[in-house]
Formats: C-alpha cells, structure tokens, sequence
C-alpha cells in the first residue's frame, strides 16, 4: 500500500484537505467507503474461502470490482491483489491461495486486494473478526504515511492519528463482519471525485 494515497493526494490537489483535516476525512472514508466496500468484501471472501466455495468468492470479487467507480481505483486495488497473492503462495496453506491464483490467471475474477488478503487470512487460519480490523488497520496505516509524504502530518501526528482511529476501526470491522453481501457497497462521492481528478492530474506520487 506504499504507492497508495486512498485519495488523500487527490483531496490535496483541490485544495480539499489540510493537516487539520485528516482524522475527520480518514473516518469518513473507513465509515463510508472502505467499511460497506472493501471490508465487508473482505468478510464476506474469508467465509467463503474458508469453506472453499469459489463460486461465492468470484461473485464477491467482481461486485467489489464494479463497486470501484474509477479506473485507477480498479487497477490499484488489482494490482495490489496480485502482488498479495503472489506472496501468499510462498508463506501460507498452498491449496487455498493456488486456487484463486489460479481463478486469477483464468481471469475468472480481477483480483481484488481485499479479496486475495482474505483469501491469505483464511489460508494462514485468522478468524474472520480479527482479519477484518488487521486489514482496517493497514488502511490506517497506509492513509497515515500518505499524509506524512504529502506534508500534511509529521511522524508524531501520524501516530496521534492511527490511534485515534482505533474505535472508528472497531466499530467499522464489526459492521462489516455483520453486514451481507447483498449490502456491499460505499457511499463517498467527494472521494470519488478527487479520485477522478487525481488520475488525469499531471504529477503525482501516488497511484491514488
């Protein structure tokens, strides 16, 4: 997720986003985007791999795939699915990962990075609950160094903000470990438009 932003560079390029900023737009997007989208996704792909149904899995993988309204958003998140894979094949349960690796190379799913890290978590044995907040957590993490590269935080406030987030994080991973797939989904139009703008901007350090 180092080449990420989650659109923290794109909000930054319109001027939408200072220093001040961060905690209220790093919850917005766990509440509104990342929860209902790729971390119900996320719950939902580890059951499924955990009791091997593909069907289900590649199902879960495409809606979470159409759910990304953007072209960099898509390829990001594939991108990083296949590089997660990849890496998983060598460390945990070979059966569970070479099958969607192969689902993959079949090109019967895209594999989203949310998806393929649930497969991993189920192969490696992590229950679904604390799968879900580890990967949240990731996502903080990632958001946190974005806005440290950017100039927005230093390393203290970066801190300061992963910690914060700490019972958003909870709250959202329980949501999505509830939540069905028929709800999978996300609500962020402003994170959708600095998403767009980011993409066709001249310079950037992020993929997105």
């Amino acid at each position: 997720m180092y080449t990420m932003s989650h659109g923290l560079e794109g909000f930054r390029q319109m001027g939408l986003v200072e220093g001040a900023d961060l905690e209220e737009l790093l919850t917005d997007l766990l509440v509104a985007s990342v929860g209902p989208g790729d971390a119900t996704a996320f719950a939902r792909a580890h059951d499924a791999a955990s009791r091997q149904d593909w069907v289900a899995v590649e199902h879960i993988d495409r809606l979470l795939f159409a759910a990304k309204l953007n072209e960099e958003l898509r390829t990001a998140s594939t991108r990083s699915g296949r590089q997660v894979i990849s890496l998983g094949r060598k460390l945990f349960a070979p059966e569970l990962v070479d099958t969607y690796a192969d689902l993959i190379r079949a090109r019967r799913v895209p594999g989203c990075q949310p998806v393929a890290s649930a497969v991993i978590y189920a192969a490696a044995g992590v229950e679904v609950d604390r799968a879900v907040t580890s990967d949240l957590f990731a996502f903080v993490a990632s958001y946190a160094g974005a806005a440290m590269r950017l100039r927005l935080t230093d390393h203290e406030g970066a801190q300061h903000l992963i910690r914060s987030s700490a019972t958003t994080v909870e709250t959202v991973a329980a949501e999505a470990v509830a939540r069905s797939v028929a709800d999978l989904g996300g609500y962020a139009p402003m994170s959708d438009i600095a998403s767009a703008h980011h993409q066709h901007s001249d310079g950037r350090l992020f993929t997105t």
